[in-house]
């Protein structure tokens, strides 16, 4: 069966989907953040400066920033091993979230099976599986791809399943009354439906990815801002411990703000800008 013009008018999305506000990547929008920052930036550099801290307890943002700038081909190598390791775990649970979010929407049955093992997969501690995943599967790259699937994939995963369930049930019927297969019904309407709250996750997937990353590297890496941390943390150069701090957080806003630009490449019609 082939799907007209207007069945494809009907698929897509109407109401709160449509005309959600995003935050998205205007300046404005962050504005009030990075005073805040800049403001407790100069607060901790006044404090150390005129209350004589040691640096190797506190060092003020300036030498953070002189000494990371220093080690900067340091730190962008460790950077660039933690950030293959975060796509390629995020990639993977990317991969198992949709498998499981389409397999379980086309089976109700299965649903009651997996939404509870999922829940539960969260409460395991990933600070003692971790160690096991070294056991396992050795010192490679696995079992950090392991770890950054496990703490990203679940929102991914509940954020589809809801999205896929809170599709247009009008738009559902009129479909199956011309004829339209299970399969369609799902690639017409139960999809884009569900693409609004599955960016949601996934910014706050991406988001841990990279605190995964770094976690998986302090149990067992090579390379990477984890273990360069943990370096940097024996040898009591705590400016470069911070150092590595800043660069994993910015790691994260610039993959956090990519994820917009993929929604407007992806499901324009999902993003309203804001007036």
């Amino acid at each position: 069966m082939s799907i007209s013009p207007t069945e494809r008018a009907v698929s897509r999305p109407t109401g709160p989907s449509t005309s959600r506000r995003t935050v998205g990547l205007h300046p404005t929008r962050w504005a009030p953040s990075v005073i805040l920052v800049v403001a407790l930036i100069a607060v901790w550099e006044s404090y150390v400066r005129l209350a004589g801290v040691s640096p190797r307890i506190l060092p003020a943002p300036s030498r953070v920033a002189a000494q990371g700038w220093a080690a900067r081909d340091v730190i962008a190598g460790h950077a660039a091993s933690t950030l293959q390791v975060t796509l390629l775990g995020f990639a993977l649970a990317l991969v198992v979230s949709w498998i499981i979010a389409t397999a379980v929407d086309f089976s109700p049955k299965l649903r009651r099976a997996v939404v509870p093992l999922l829940v539960v997969s969260q409460t395991l501690p990933i600070v003692a599986l971790a160690p096991l995943m070294i056991i396992w599967f050795g010192f490679g790259i696995l079992p950090k791809l392991l770890v950054v699937a496990l703490v990203t994939f679940f929102s991914m995963t509940v954020g589809l399943i809801e999205g896929f369930a809170s599709a247009d049930r009008e738009s559902d019927r009129l479909l199956r009354s011309m004829g339209a297969s299970r399969r369609q019904q799902f690639r017409y309407v139960r999809l884009p439906s569900a693409v609004p709250r599955f960016f949601t996750s996934l910014r706050i997937g991406i988001t841990y990815a990279v605190v995964g990353a770094v976690f998986s590297e302090y149990v067992g890496a090579t390379s990477g801002l984890g273990i360069y941390m943990s370096q940097q943390k024996n040898a009591f150069r705590t400016d470069l411990v911070l150092a590595a701090v800043v660069v994993t957080a910015l790691c994260s806003i610039a993959l956090f703000l990519s994820t917009y630009v993929v929604e407007r490449i992806v499901a324009p019609w999902a993003v309203q800008e804001a007036s």
